[in-house]
């Protein structure tokens, strides 16, 4: 029997063919291709604002970007990254407020997505000022004691980081 001229080396060989000419092509350059994913950007967007919050209270304070800001993020980034990340913050502020209303009902949430400095005043009357701008999170939480500096948590040990911050 001569292989050369069987049907199913004929079909693999033709099968071969339009793999390697598949694997040759170059996808083409799209929009959404050329986005830069946010992980991979250096600095977010600018803040819209430029006031300053003080805060003088024991506190935990909610940072989001503004309006401007939210759709210059949205726009450097891919729509699945986007939509992650504001899923992201959405949840896990939620989960780290229904914590903070059960568990420490007497810290104060702040909510800030209209400043672009927060100026924490200590009581040593010494204060510490933030510029929301160099935090490259689109959202986050800084918990404040009043006695030690700000302190940027982890959202996703909400628990142990107020257990560790206000207690130690």
């Amino acid at each position: 029997m001569n292989l050369t001229n069987s049907p199913i080396i004929k079909i693999i060989s033709i099968l071969f063919l339009v793999c390697v000419i598949a694997c040759k092509s170059k996808p083409k350059d799209s929009d959404e291709k050329k986005k830069i994913p946010f992980a991979v950007n250096l600095q977010k967007p600018q803040s819209s604002y430029s006031d300053t919050l003080l805060i003088d209270k024991p506190s935990a304070v909610f940072y989001n970007p503004d309006s401007v800001q939210l759709i210059k993020i949205e726009k450097i980034n891919e729509k699945m990254v986007f939509e992650s990340l504001k899923h992201d913050c959405f949840y896990q502020m939620r989960n780290a407020r229904m914590v903070l209303k059960q568990y420490w009902p007497k810290i104060k949430i702040i909510e800030s997505s209209k400043y672009q400095y927060l100026l924490f005043k200590k009581d040593d009357n010494t204060s510490v000022c933030i510029d929301l701008n160099t935090k490259n999170d689109i959202c986050g939480i800084l918990l404040f004691n009043q006695k030690k500096d700000p302190l940027l948590i982890d959202m996703m040990n909400i628990d142990t980081a107020l257990d560790f911050y206000f207690r130690k």
